[in-house]
C-alpha cells in the first residue's frame, strides 16, 4: 500500500515526465518543479523550502530528485534532507559512483538508470496488475532493488537464480526493444554486451555482479 499522498518531482526533463505518467494513478497530487523557471512551479537550490510547506503536508509527501546535472542533484538532495528529515527522497543517478554520493547526501532510495532502463521501468509501471508492487520496490518501502546488469561474456542465466534474483528482461546489445520476460529467458541465448534487468536483494545483486566480473562493482 502506498503511504504518501503527494509526489513532488524536482527537475523538468524526460525522467520527470515518465515518473509523472507512471505514478498518475497512485498519488492524489503530483507536481513537477523546474529549476530556475520564473513561475509558481519553479525552485532554486537555496535552503528555503517554505513554499512547499505552505502548499503541502510534508509528512504526506515523497520527493523525486531527477536533475540531470549530478552536482545539482546531490545539492538538491542534501537541501531537502536537511529541511525534511523524515520525507522519503528518491534520487536518480547516472551511474554507481553518483548513486553512492546521493546515498551519502541523504536519499532514501537511489536508482542508477540509463535511458533504456528508464523506458523499461515506464513500460512495466503502465501495467496495472504490477503497479503497486513495482512502485514499492522503486520508491517507498521494499528491501528489494531493481538493477541493470551488463553481460561481458557468454553467460548461463541459471546463475542469476542461484543468487535469488528474478530476471525481468533481457535487452539486446543493439538496444532493440526485444524485451524477453523471465518465463522465456532460459530458452534464449544471451550474448556479450547484452544486459539483463533483475530484481533482488542488494547484497545478492552485488555478489552476482562480482561473480560476473562487472568492473564498477
Amino acid at each position: 500500500m502506498v503511504t504518501k499522498k503527494n509526489a513532488l518531482i524536482f527537475g523538468y526533463n524526460e525522467y520527470a515526465k515518465e515518473i509523472k505518467k507512471s505514478i498518475s494513478s497512485i498519488y492524489e497530487s503530483i507536481e513537477i518543479f523546474s529549476l530556475g523557471v520564473s513561475d509558481e512551479h519553479n525552485f532554486d537550490l537555496s535552503d528555503d523550502w517554505s513554499f512547499l510547506e505552505k502548499r503541502y503536508k510534508m509528512e504526506d509527501s515523497i520527493s523525486f530528485c531527477v536533475l540531470e546535472d549530478i552536482a545539482e542533484n546531490i545539492f538538491l538532495t542534501i537541501s531537502l534532507r536537511d529541511a525534511f528529515s523524515n520525507m522519503p527522497i528518491v534520487a536518480f543517478a547516472k551511474d554507481k559512483e553518483s548513486a553512492a554520493k546521493l546515498e551519502l547526501a541523504g536519499a532514501s532510495r537511489v536508482i542508477p538508470l540509463t535511458q533504456t532502463t528508464a523506458n523499461i521501468i515506464s513500460e512495466m509501471l503502465e501495467k496495472p496488475i504490477i503497479t503497486d508492487v513495482l512502485h514499492n520496490i522503486f520508491y517507498e518501502k521494499s528491501d528489494l532493488q531493481i538493477a541493470q546488469v551488463n553481460i561481458s561474456s557468454d553467460h548461463d542465466l541459471e546463475l542469476a537464480y542461484s543468487y535469488d534474483l528474478l530476471i525481468l528482461f533481457i535487452v539486446r546489445q543493439d538496444l532493440s526493444k526485444e524485451f524477453i520476460y523471465s518465463s522465456k529467458a532460459l530458452h534464449h541465448g544471451i550474448d556479450k554486451n547484452d544486459f539483463i534487468i533483475v530484481v533482488g536483494m542488494a547484497n545478492n545483486i552485488i555478489a552476482y555482479e562480482k561473480r560476473l566480473g562487472v568492473k564498477d562493482v
